[in-house]
C-alpha cells in the first residue's frame, strides 16, 4: 500500500492556515523566505504567480507543497501590504469608492510536478468616510494584508460587491485548489 504524502503550506499567512484547515486535510506549515519584489514590465497576475512558485519552492519538504501570494491591484498597480499607517490610510482612500481586482496566485507541487494558477476576485468597495479609515486603521487589522484591509475581518462592511471567489480575497482560492489537488 502507498504511503499518502505528507501535505505542506508554504505560508506564514493565518488565514490561509485556517482556510486550508477548513478542507479537512492534515498539514504542516513551512514559512518559506522569497524577496517581494515585482520585477519590472511584469504583470500583476505574472508578478502573483512568479511568487508562489518561488515561495513553494523555496521550502524544503518531502511531500505535496501549497504556496500562494495574493495581492490587491487597483487601475492596474499593485498594492501590497502597508509599510505603515499612513500607507494603508492612502491605500483605503485609494479604494474607497472604487473597483479593484485581487489575485492569488498559487502554486502546488510535489518531487514529480508542479502546477501554477492564479484567481481574479473583482471588489467594490463603496464610498469610505475619513473617520471609519483612519477607526479601521487604529484596530491594527490593516498592516498586515495586502491592500491594507480584510474582508473576512474589519473591513467586511466596507465591501459592496465581489464577482468570484470570496476565499481567494480572503487569500486562498479553495474551489480551485482542491481541483489542483485531486490531480495529485
Amino acid at each position: 500500500m502507498k504511503k499518502k504524502a505528507p501535505l505542506i503550506l508554504a505560508s506564514a499567512s493565518p488565514r490561509r492556515r485556517e482556510l486550508l484547515a477548513t478542507l479537512g486535510m492534515d498539514f504542516k506549515i513551512l514559512v518559506p523566505n522569497v524577496d517581494e519584489t515585482a520585477l519590472a514590465d511584469e504583470t500583476p497576475r505574472a508578478f502573483a504567480e512568479r511568487m508562489a512558485k518561488e515561495k513553494a519552492y523555496a521550502v524544503q519538504a518531502d511531500g505535496v507543497v501549497i504556496a500562494a501570494d495574493t495581492i490587491v491591484v487597483h487601475a492596474d498597480s499593485i498594492l501590497g501590504k502597508p509599510a505603515d499607517a499612513p500607507h494603508a490610510k492612502e491605500m483605503l482612500e485609494l479604494l474607497s469608492g472604487s473597483e479593484h481586482k485581487v489575485i492569488t496566485g498559487v502554486c502546488v507541487k510535489n518531487v514529480e510536478h508542479s502546477v501554477v494558477f492564479s484567481v481574479t476576485t473583482q471588489v467594490v468597495f463603496r464610498s469610505l468616510e475619513e473617520a471609519e479609515i483612519e477607526a479601521y486603521i487604529s484596530t491594527g487589522d490593516p498592516l498586515d494584508k495586502a491592500g491594507a484591509y480584510a474582508i473576512q475581518g474589519g473591513a467586511a462592511h466596507m465591501v459592496r460587491s465581489i464577482s468570484g471567489s470570496y476565499t481567494n480575497v480572503v487569500g486562498l482560492p479553495l474551489c480551485e485548489l482542491h481541483e489542483a489537488l485531486v490531480s495529485f
